[in-house]
């Protein structure tokens, strides 16, 4: 088995659909997530709906990170976009489909996230909206 395969054959490369839920009155975000992991680290690009100062575009941003057994935790760097860094801190289900955890911008706010890999069952997602944050 190797490394990146740690936990029980995990390995999370590929698509995941995501959705992050903020702290305050405002929508959740609904994101896609493409992570490449190799040997524990994780790599990605996520593409969102530009919210705020970007109503009108996408936005994307870099994702790097790492995987030890079950838990995350990963940068996300907004391209060409003025945002604070997002920190991400999360498990993975014990079959590889959902990460849920949260997200943080230091001395800002933070708020809970879902993703699941593409294929697996959206109702998860409605998790997120509802959840008391």
């Amino acid at each position: 088995m190797s490394e990146s395969e740690g936990a029980g054959g995990l390995d999370l490369t590929g698509v995941w659909q995501g959705q992050y839920a903020y702290p305050r009155i405002l929508d959740p975000v609904s994101f896609t997530a493409t992570l490449t992991e190799t040997n524990s680290w994780l790599e990605g690009v996520t593409e969102e709906p530009g919210a705020i100062r970007a109503a009108d575009r996408t936005v994307t941003a870099t994702l790097q990170g790492r995987r030890t057994g079950r838990s995350i935790t990963w940068l996300k760097v907004y391209d060409g976009f003025e945002r604070e860094p997002v920190q991400y801190i999360g498990e993975v289900s014990e079959d590889g489909s959902e990460i849920a955890g949260r997200w943080t911008i230091p001395g800002n706010w933070s708020g809970s996230f879902l993703m699941i890999r593409a294929g697996g069952s959206k109702a998860a997602l409605t998790r997120v909206v509802t959840e008391k944050v």
